[in-house]
């Protein structure tokens, strides 16, 4: 029988290829797309906030955390690598202590990256994919699992009128080039995820033939990663206004294409609401496994 793939991350050796992992955002910014602000307090960060809210989430079923400290939305503000620093690192030294969830750091910051490993993270999720100087030779400085997002252009313009040849052909070789080169630096292949990036430099023409790609397992060359949660791109199909203009009402949306994410066998799912979408990994898994 084939051997289950592993994703080695940290100290951690991670069994893929079951159940859709489920990976919790929490978000400690001031301005992210849907839930910036939420855990500050009198225009500050509020550790007690994030630990309530980190607490629920484990309650709820999440496998992974994913701290992010820097907003990539279109038109974000940049931050200083120690603004970011100061409102990620408490919190992944928090969550370390008093849960044992494996912690992914969603930076694209080198120096954020070594020092998130030294305080026990267990992944670099990079929407950058590495390429910031100096980021791909410090995430290989440690034993981290590492996420290639693509992206084509930056946050804050990446969404004016982004074009493509072949949108599927271009971003799957973009991310095969990437995972080369974090080999190439010494960062072993099963310590590798990937992300198509859905909204990143995409139209919602350019979202649906990658997700197209996802359900027919289309070569992709390392397990994917897939972060739809309460994405824009539903506002643009839906015909709830509601969904249109509120990121919080695009739960069912989002828990559909959780559904066939999880159908198409991808390794982890990156959601805000992780209740719901721990109920729909394990309503699939029960069908996927019947009769075994």
């Amino acid at each position: 029988m084939e051997q289950a793939p592993v994703l080695l991350a940290g100290d951690r050796r991670i069994a893929l290829g079951g159940r859709a992992q489920v990976m919790a955002i929490l978000n400690v910014t001031p301005d992210s797309f849907s839930d910036g602000g939420e855990l500050f307090a009198a225009g500050s960060l509020s550790l007690d906030r994030v630990m309530r809210r980190a607490e629920a989430m484990v309650h709820a079923g999440a496998d992974w955390f994913d701290i992010g400290g820097e907003s990539t939305r279109p038109g974000a503000a940049q931050v200083t690598a120690s603004e970011e620093a100061d409102r990620v690192l408490p919190v992944v030294k928090a969550l370390v202590e008093r849960f044992d969830l494996p912690v992914s750091v969603d930076t694209s910051t080198p120096t954020l990256m070594l020092a998130a490993a030294e305080a026990g993270a267990s992944m670099i999720n990079d929407v950058r994919a590495l390429q910031r100087p100096g980021a791909l030779e410090a995430a290989a400085q440690t034993d981290l699992a590492v996420c290639l997002m693509h992206m084509q252009g930056q946050p804050g313009t990446m969404q004016t009128a982004p074009s493509y040849q072949n949108v599927c052909a271009e971003v799957s070789a973009y991310l095969q080039a990437r995972a080369s080169a974090c080999v190439d630096a010494g960062i072993d292949r099963q310590r590798i995820l990937i992300d198509p990036g859905f909204g990143f430099g995409k139209t919602l023409a350019h979202n649906l033939s990658l997700f197209r790609a996802v359900m027919d397992n289309a070569g992709w060359p390392f397990p994917l990663l897939i972060g739809v949660s309460r994405k824009s791109m539903f506002g643009s199909i839906l015909s709830n206004e509601a969904a249109r203009n509120d990121a919080k009402q695009r739960l069912s949306a989002s828990l559909a294409l959780a559904a066939l994410a999880a159908y198409s066998g991808v390794a982890m799912i990156r959601v805000h609401d992780v209740r719901e979408t721990r109920d729909v990994v394990e309503v699939i898994e029960a069908l996927q496994t019947v009769g075994e």
